[in-house]
């Protein structure tokens, strides 16, 4: 199971790499986390020089992918070069999920067609812009595509995707082992009520 988080020069640390930690904590066997880059190489918004462990391409392949979220969004979404890999993204047979200005992404991509999205305040006009409803809440999916709004909204883009596919036990395990001491309960808790309403319903069993 491999899930790509894409990455691009002027990525947002918080972003990308708590979404790492927090997909990291699956232990299944195949169960593999990357970040997604352009180049070898990309530096954060505040320096952080990270290497390449996935390119887009692989990303494109992959079961489940985050668009991350960076100063430079604007920048990606007129780069053809980046934007025709990415194009090979399909809901239909993967996971989709951006965080913050990633959502901005999918909407020039066309994945937002009819499906509001959460993104950071700085880039809510420009998806809007694009013709997307932003909606004032920190996380909202609608079958296989999800989005999330606010840095810290990230553990819920990868909550849900632990869920999707791995089952809820082992996305509130994940979020339990790095919720602040003393308010673990309530923190899983808080992220339950965020992205519980945009599970699949499992069909009842019948006689």
């Amino acid at each position: 199971m491999h899930i790509a988080i894409l990455t691009f020069e002027g990525y947002n640390e918080l972003d990308s790499l708590i979404a790492l930690g927090v997909l990291n904590r699956v232990k299944s066997d195949g169960w593999r986390v990357t970040l997604a880059t352009p180049s070898p190489r990309v530096t954060s918004m505040n320096g952080v020089t990270i290497e390449q462990m996935s390119t887009l391409e692989e990303a494109c392949a992959a079961d489940a992918v985050i668009v991350g979220s960076g100063i430079a969004t604007r920048e990606v979404v007129e780069d053809e070069a980046i934007m025709s890999v990415l194009r090979g993204l399909d809901p239909a047979r993967q996971l989709i999920a951006a965080q913050c200005s990633g959502a901005l992404v999918l909407a020039r991509l066309g994945l937002l067609r009819s499906i509001p999205a959460c993104t950071d305040l700085t880039t809510k006009p420009w998806v809007v812009a694009a013709g997307v409803e932003v909606l004032d809440q920190p996380f909202y999916a609608q079958a296989n595509i999800a989005t999330a709004g606010g840095c810290l909204a990230s553990p819920y883009l990868a909550a849900w995707i632990i869920a999707r596919l791995e089952g809820q036990d082992a996305a509130e395990s994940a979020l339990h082992y790095v919720a602040p001491v003393g308010e673990k309960e309530e923190y899983v808790e808080r992220a339950r009520r965020a992205i519980t309403p945009y599970l699949p319903t499992l069909a009842p069993a019948t006689a």
